[in-house]
């Protein structure tokens, strides 16, 4: 008797996907997104906006993108990724569909039900994709974890939301998250 054939997933079917549906596809598995919560957006907001307007004032060749945003971290079909934000300093990787290849920057905002994915999952994903630098937000603990590549292992440094944090990726960068009034 024949072993039942795991179903394998690529870029064709994430592609049409209903755009209704949040969902990210790693090593052909499609992992549904739940919609985010408002601590979440209020978060992704404060960042994005920090992010993007000290890119704007230092006129610097980086681009920053909030999800939802394709990101395909390989030179495969199977993987696509939808990141709360992107910072990607290499414009030769955006395409029309979003990103080909390792942003410089990730920072994912953790979901009471998606920790596991972002703790575990995407951890060793962008690590393996060569992902520079990469944040876990943490709303519910109110801590960052931040995850620095250096060689071929991410080097961590956990954070509060009072710190302030430096980007290794724009120079002088740096952020509070004590200034986000959430509740």
């Amino acid at each position: 008797m024949a072993l039942p054939q795991e179903l394998s997933y690529t870029e064709e079917d994430y592609y049409i996907l209903p755009e209704s549906v949040r969902a990210e596809l790693i090593y052909g598995s499609i992992y549904n997104q739940a919609a985010p919560n408002r601590q979440h957006q209020e978060i992704l907001g404060y960042l994005y906006n920090k992010i993007s307007n000290y890119i704007a004032a230092n006129k610097g060749l980086c681009k920053v993108y909030p999800s939802p945003f394709a990101v395909k971290l390989f030179n495969d079909k199977h993987t696509i990724v939808e990141p709360d934000i992107s910072v990607i300093c290499d414009r030769n990787k955006l395409t029309d569909k979003g990103c080909s290849g390792a942003p410089d920057w990730i920072i994912e905002i953790v979901s009471p039900s998606n920790s596991s994915h972002d703790y575990v999952r995407k951890l060793n994903l962008y690590m393996d994709a060569g992902v520079k630098d990469y944040w876990i937000v943490n709303p519910m603990d109110k801590t960052i974890y931040v995850y620095n590549l250096e060689e071929s292992q991410f080097q961590v440094v956990s954070y509060s939301f009072s710190d302030e944090i430096k980007s290794n990726t724009l120079d002088n960068f740096s952020v509070n998250l004590g200034d986000i009034d959430i509740e």
